[in-house]
Formats: C-alpha cells, sequence, structure tokens
C-alpha cells in the first residue's frame, strides 16, 4: 500500500517516522511521498526519509505515484482543502482530529468519501490508547466523567483553541462511552498566553442524565491525561500517559463497610488512583472491606502505531474505520458547541476585553 503524509510538522513527523517503521518492519506499507511547504522542513523530510517532498497537494498529485491513502497533518484549517482534492484524487484517508473546522467542511469531506467509496477516519488518538481499548468490555451505564487534560504551553497548533486542540480526544471519548445525545452545555474559557482560548471548563448534560466535567489548558505547569468515571457500584480510573487503568467495584451488600474516607472520596469523584492502587497493594490479606480493587490487563503499545494500523486494515478490507467519520463530525459538533457557550459566558460575564479581536 503506497502511501503520502500532508504536513511534516509537529504531527506529522510522526505520521511518517510510523509508516516507515511499518514498512521497515515488512507490514505491507510503502512511505513514498510527502507534502511540506516548509522548505526548511521539506528538506529535512526528503533527506531523512529518502522520499519527494512537494509544497502543494496538486504538485504531488501530478506527480502519478499510484498512491493508496494519506495522513492529513497540515494545520485545522487546512484539513477541508488538502482533506478534499485527496479524496477526490481516489485517496483513502486518516485526517488528524478535528476532522475539520466546521460542520459544513466535515459534512463536505464525508459526501466526498461517500461518493467516492473512500475511507474517511479521523484521527482521534486516544480512541487507540491502551488502557482506554481494555476499558470498554468494563462499561455498563457510565453515569458521571471527570476529564482533565493539561498540557505545557508550546507553540504548536495555535491555530485552534484549546477545545479543539486538546479538549476534543475526551468530547470524543465521552461521547462514544456515554452513548447518549446530548442535552445541555456550559462553558467557560480564557485566553491565557495566545489569541484564543487556552484553557477551558465544561459541564455536558445528556439526555440519558449522565453529566460529564471536562478541563483542558495548554498553559498548565504540568502534564496531565487523565478520565475518571463512575457507573453503579463502581469507579474507573484511566490514566492515558501512563497507559493504566484501575477499577474499583462496591459490592452493594457490604457497602456499609467501607471506610468512610475512601467512600466520599468516590462519591465526590476525588479519589486518588494511586492511593486506591496502593491500597489495593496493601489489600494482599483482602482489600478494603465493601471494595474490589481490580487492575485490568493493558497491553502496552504506541497509540499512534495502532490507530494507523487500524486505518490501514479498514483500507485493506473496505469495511467501515473503528472511528468513523460521523463520530469525527459529532466530536467536533460539541466542541462547536462549547467554543458558542464560551462566548456567551464571556458576554454574560463582561469578559471581551480578555479576548483580542477576531480571536
Amino acid at each position: 500500500m503506497r502511501v503520502a503524509v500532508a504536513g511534516a510538522g509537529a504531527f506529522g513527523r510522526n505520521h511518517l517516522r510510523v509508516y516507515r517503521e511499518l514498512e521497515t518492519a515488512g507490514l505491507g506499507v510503502a512511505l513514498v511521498a510527502a507534502i511540506e511547504p516548509d522548505s526548511a522542513r521539506a528538506a529535512d523530510t526528503a533527506a531523512k526519509y529518502a522520499i519527494p517532498v512537494f509544497p502543494t497537494v496538486d504538485a504531488l498529485l501530478s506527480a502519478d505515484l499510484h498512491l493508496n491513502a494519506a495522513t492529513v497533518a497540515v494545520p485545522t484549517v487546512h484539513h477541508h482543502a488538502v482533506a478534499a482534492a485527496l479524496l477526490d484524487a481516489g485517496l483513502d484517508l486518516l485526517v488528524e482530529k478535528p476532522l475539520a473546522t466546521s460542520l459544513q467542511e466535515a459534512d463536505d469531506l464525508i459526501d466526498r468519501a461517500d461518493k467516492g467509496k473512500r475511507i474517511l477516519q479521523p484521527g482521534h488518538l486516544e480512541r487507540f490508547n491502551p488502557a482506554v481499548l481494555a476499558v470498554q468490555p468494563q462499561l455498563h451505564r457510565p453515569m458521571f466523567f471527570e476529564s482533565h487534560r493539561l498540557s505545557i504551553f508550546t507553540p504548536r497548533a495555535l491555530d485552534v483553541d484549546v477545545v479543539l486542540d486538546l479538549m476534543i480526544h475526551d468530547l470524543d471519548i465521552v461521547l462514544t462511552f456515554a452513548n447518549s445525545p446530548v442535552r445541555e452545555v456550559r462553558a467557560v474559557g480564557l485566553p491565557i498566553l495566545s489569541p484564543k482560548v487556552d484553557i477551558a471548563n465544561v459541564r455536558v448534560e445528556f439526555e440519558s442524565g449522565c453529566v460529564a466535567n471536562f478541563t483542558a489548558s495548554r498553559v498548565s505547569t504540568e502534564r496531565v491525561r487523565k478520565l475518571r468515571f463512575f457507573e453503579p457500584r463502581q469507579y474507573v480510573s484511566i490514566d492515558y500517559a501512563r497507559q493504566d487503568l484501575l477499577v474499583i467495584r462496591v459490592d452493594a451488600n457490604a457497602a456499609a463497610s467501607v471506610p468512610a474516607e475512601i467512600a466520599a472520596a468516590i462519591a465526590a469523584g476525588k479519589a486518588d488512583p494511586a492511593l486506591l492502587a496502593r491500597l489495593a497493594a496493601a489489600g494482599a490479606a483482602g482489600p478494603a472491606p465493601g471494595l474490589s480493587f481490580v487492575k485490568p490487563e493493558v497491553t502496552p503499545g504506541e497509540p499512534l502505531k495502532l490507530e494507523i494500523l487500524s486505518f490501514l486494515d479498514a483500507v485493506r478490507a473496505r469495511r467501515q474505520p473503528q472511528v468513523t467519520a460521523r463520530q469525527g463530525r459529532n466530536a467536533l459538533a460539541l466542541a462547536l458547541e462549547i467554543q458558542a457557550s464560551m462566548v456567551a459566558h464571556a458576554h454574560r460575564a463582561g469578559l471581551d476585553d480578555f479576548f483580542m479581536p477576531g480571536a
């Protein structure tokens, strides 16, 4: 399978690396070209991978390289233009998140893919995190989510705000796990070091009654990527970065014997996974009364490699990808609704002076 990568920046470099690793491993894929308008990055990419690097999509397609598929890892504002041209040329695509900048653009890409019978997979990387893959058999009826995604500031992806840059990963996961239409969104966000919102807090209520709280920041002093959720008599903690999963179950018949401190922490959604893990380890003679601590097996792996392998499998089998374009559109729709809610809150709170013109 002959593939190209559009964009050799922060995200594109990783796609280039993984495709070449798969090629070297003899897994039936060949990295044959890239697109990169920046001359310095283009020269570095050409030298490192010994492939032609073109400045534009048109130049790539004019070369007639008999391509089968491509990754689109250009800045988000260019996703639609680049992906539309490649879809029309008959390529199957993996498009970095978010799928596009508007629902109109996303719908257009989906229509083009459908008409051309092309695979269109949005790059929601965390869906392939080994901890997320391992937790899915544990799902029953999640009713409360608490998500934290904090990052140290870097001058990348500043063409979009923190919702489309970081939070959208968690929006996609929660939409998938909750499996219910959104009823209400409340959000607040502020720009700190860039013209766009850098830190945001969001509350989403679903028609099922499930509630999710999201916090995302790209101006943090630490890096945190965690999701916790609660089901009837069960608490689940996912650490995306550590690819770690902890499940705590409450025996209804012994609930009264749960230590008050732990019960209060679980009820408030503030249970510290590290503490609970230590309690589980200390429970060699038996866990805390009323609680069972379970560490489901998580098979380590690089999420990006798992994502690309899944994409290539979908291309070969001509089947719907594990993460569909419609799911990418749903995550984008929720992100845009959150943006609108943040704007409304800023007006109500008189925070307009925080925002630069055109932000």
